[in-house]
This record gives C-alpha cells, structure tokens and sequence, in this order.
C-alpha cells in the first residue's frame, strides 16, 4: 500500500498539488485520472519519489519516504517497477537483452538464474520465441508487453505505469489493461497507472483517484464512477457519446433494481 497524505508542490511560486490525500491498496490496479495540465503527473513523480513535496508525506508500507536514508531509498527503488509511457526500450537490445537489463544491474542472483527469471517474464506477457527479435521487428503491443516483462522483472511491491496505452489501437489496449490487472492480482502488486484512457478507468479502475486543477476532487471505483454527480468528472470520463450512454444505462439499471 502506497499512502499520500497532505500532498502539496510548488513550482517557481506556482502551486501545482493542493492538499492531496490518496491510498492506493496492494493487490489493486489503482488509477489517476485527469485532464492535462491537472497535476496528476507532478503527483505521480512524488509518490515516486522523483519530486519531494513541499507539504506533506508518501508512505509505503508505513515507511515515510523523506524518513529514509540513502540505502534505504536505494532498497526502495529495487521493489519498484516502471512502465513508461513509450515503452522506452532499447533499440540496440533484443527482448531478452532488454528484460535482462534490470536483473544485471540489481539482482544478485546467478546469471543463470537472471536468465530463468527473464524467460519467465517474458513468457508471463505472452512473448514466448521473441527473446532474440529487436524492437523494431515487433508491434507497439508487443513492446509495451516486453516493457511490462522488464518492469516486472525484479518481482516488485510497487509497480507505476504512466500511459500504458497511449499509441496503442484499442483491442490492443484492452490486452494490455488485462494484463497489468492480471499480473497485479497474481502477485499481490501495488499497482498504480496514470492514464487518459476511458476504457481502463471503467474496465480495470479498481481504486480511482481524480486530479483535478491540482485537487483531489473524486475517489472512488469502476462502478461507483457511474452514479458520480461531480460534473468536472463526469466531462472528463463521459465526454464521447458512447460513454455518455454507457452512464444513463448504467444510472437507469440502478433505478429498475432499486
């Protein structure tokens, strides 16, 4: 579990987070919604640790981030995994060189072993026979899924994904959305995804956390989201036609039943 409390930051005088508080539960795909511009990025890079607040605290597991010394933070960040936006492999590198990337830099395990565990990884995305392909020989799915491999491969408690399926089509999106939720469930993962997509906050937003203006005006889930009467969130999520009658059917079943 991964806790925000009191979370406020500042650039160049300008006030960027207000106030922030937000948990964000083990074994969940926990998402952060928000318009461009609303601060959800500059949150997610605190809870990271990759900006400190000017107020506040980020809490995983019950260890105070700012509390921590140099190895303890190094410790930290050997349980985190990280999925960017683009993919962010190297080009140079084959899948199975790039999934092997993080195991030789931090694990202390045998090579051996790294290779195992690379293999496994990379089966567990469904990239079986693709160790030695580059790539540029694969599909943008196919790389978002050797990130995914990558990012899991040190086994970690924390996993942050930003944009998962940004230039992605959609089916392949909905692939990659079951995945990040099937391996957070299987392993007990924090999981927590930045995104604009509409189609994971209603298939896989377990625990929905939304950034607005810099202000945590919404939490809630994938079926409460529905009967949500705060109306930036509703333009935010139900923005298109589709979505817009996915809620009034949604709205108008909750009534039948009650």
């Amino acid at each position: 579990m991964i806790e925000a409390k009191h979370v406020s930051k500042w650039f160049d005088g300008q006030r960027i987070l207000y106030d922030v508080t937000a948990t964000f539960e083990t074994g969940k795909t926990n998402l952060i919604i928000g318009q461009s511009g609303s601060g959800k990025t500059v949150f997610m890079k605190c809870l990271i640790g990759l900006h400190t607040p000017e107020e506040g605290e980020i809490l995983y597991d019950g260890r105070r981030f700012r509390d921590m010394d140099l190895s303890q933070k190094r410790k930290l960040r050997n349980e985190i995994g990280m999925l960017f936006q683009g993919s962010a492999l190297f080009d140079n590198e084959t899948v199975l060189g790039n999934v092997m990337f993080p195991l030789k830099m931090f694990s202390p395990d045998t090579h051996k072993q790294q290779l195992e565990r690379a293999h496994f990884c990379i089966e567990r995305v469904g990239l079986k026979n693709a160790d030695d392909k580059f790539p540029s020989e694969i599909s943008g799915g196919m790389q978002k899924r050797v990130a995914i491999a990558r990012a899991i491969a040190l086994n970690p408690k924390y996993l942050f994904c930003d944009e998962p399926n940004s230039g992605l089509d959609p089916q392949t999106s909905l692939l990659i959305d079951a995945l990040l939720s099937d391996i957070t469930h299987e392993y007990g993962i924090t999981t927590i995804i930045n995104t604009h997509d509409m189609n994971s906050v209603l298939g896989i937003g377990e625990n929905i956390v939304f950034i607005n203006k810099g202000h945590c005006d919404w939490k809630g889930n994938d079926h409460t989201i529905y009967a949500s009467k705060n109306e930036d969130l509703n333009n935010f999520v139900f923005a298109s036609p589709l979505f817009k009658e996915v809620k009034h059917y949604m709205e108008k079943r909750e009534l039948d039943q009650k």
